[in-house]
């Protein structure tokens, strides 16, 4: 992708977090935990003392509500201070991926707690807001580190988009 390049006075995140109850311990998906999340880590093992059952039904985004959640990206990077670089709600909404730079001392699980918070703000202010809340906790906050990931995780993201918007190299 021509002209994706890092900028080393910023760090670029690959962050991604999912909806709530849609991706439970045990899942025959694999699930990453803290301990997990490196690259080479084997996926954790069933641990039966975490597969506690939800109080709510699994949360997936409609097609609108993945819409929505896609237009509101750059406008929730420009209030955070972080360039957008892009972004996706894809299909079968039951996650959100953000690929975005920040200041170098920036935290990213501050990033991400703040585009999750941001984010079900708008939604509930379009949709009813569920009871069990938007987001499952936590999530994934990958530093981008060289210039074959960019492409990779930029290309990646973008396949998965819900809207045919224009991509806005960073």
């Amino acid at each position: 992708m021509p002209g994706l390049t890092l900028d080393p006075s910023r760090r670029t995140w690959h962050i991604t977090f999912g909806t709530y109850a849609t991706r439970l311990h045990n899942d025959p998906r694999p699930t990453v935990d803290q301990r997990h999340n490196r690259r080479n880590t084997p996926f954790p093992a069933a641990d039966p003392p975490r597969q506690r059952p939800p109080s709510h039904p699994p949360l997936y985004l409609t097609l609108e509500q993945r819409r929505h959640a896609e237009r509101q990206f750059p406008d929730l990077c420009e209030r955070g201070g972080w360039r957008l670089r892009a972004a996706a709600a894809p299909d079968p909404g039951d996650h959100i991926h953000i690929l975005l730079d920040a200041k170098t001392n920036a935290d990213p699980k501050s990033i991400r707690r703040w585009l999750k918070r941001w984010l079900g703000e708008s939604l509930s202010e379009t949709f009813d807001k569920p009871s069990s809340g938007w987001w499952a906790e936590g999530g994934s906050t990958k530093p981008v580190t060289d210039q074959r990931y960019l492409i990779n995780v930029t290309k990646y993201v973008l396949k998965q988009r819900t809207n045919a918007l224009p991509h806005r190299p960073g």
